[in-house]
């Protein structure tokens, strides 16, 4: 399976799960994929602070919100989202290991942005695949105001936030499966890296 196959199904599987994704989010499941968490966690007690008043807000969350988020979502690349509410909920991480977990995550992954801008161009070519909530249009004129910013990390999209509500950090299954197995039944092992692009 090629690495291009390998992220049309992701894709699919999160147009599937949120389908008012915008371009926006789109993006930031394409660059997550490339470039993991996207930067070096200079103060990870910080970064750990942070973790914990986001951990408190999802809490103070009405269940409904999560019903239907898994514990992990594959991203591709041996990396994945962990949710945070589900992993509240479920009990099996504390704050501390997501947050050691996320920062080596950073430390250890790199990405390339030329591959990056490569899988913008493949989404730009491939969008007649994929059962978007918004126009070619749309993902053009994003797409165009993206490239001249540089590509940065982007933020999710105001409708997804509305709707989603999304709370998680973006992990390395092979570190998280070192110290912690298995998770929501899933070992590491079922979030295998991908081929070469």
């Amino acid at each position: 399976m090629t690495h291009k196959t390998c992220l049309a199904q992701i894709l699919m599987q999160h147009l599937h799960r949120y389908p008012l994704m915008e371009p926006a989010d789109v993006v930031k499941l394409l660059y997550q994929n490339e470039f993991g968490g996207g930067h070096l966690i200079s103060a990870p007690s910080r970064s750990l602070a942070y973790l914990k008043q986001e951990w408190e807000r999802v809490e103070q969350s009405d269940p409904d919100i999560y019903n239907n988020t898994p514990s992990l979502e594959d991203i591709g690349g041996g990396l994945a989202r962990l949710h945070l509410y589900p992993a509240r909920a479920e009990g099996f991480m504390t704050p501390e290991q997501i947050n050691e977990i996320f920062v080596r995550s950073a430390a250890a992954h790199q990405g390339d942005m030329n591959r990056f801008r490569e899988k913008l161009n493949w989404l730009e070519e491939s969008f007649d695949r994929f059962p978007f909530a918004f126009s070619r249009a749309a993902l053009s004129e994003y797409l165009a105001a993206y490239r001249d910013a540089g590509c940065p990390m982007v933020s999710h999209s105001e409708k997804y936030r509305m709707q989603y509500h999304p709370a998680y950090r973006v992990i390395r299954m092979d570190l998280a499966g070192e110290n912690y197995g298995v998770f929501n039944g899933l070992p590491a092992s079922s979030f295998p890296d991908e081929p070469p692009w």
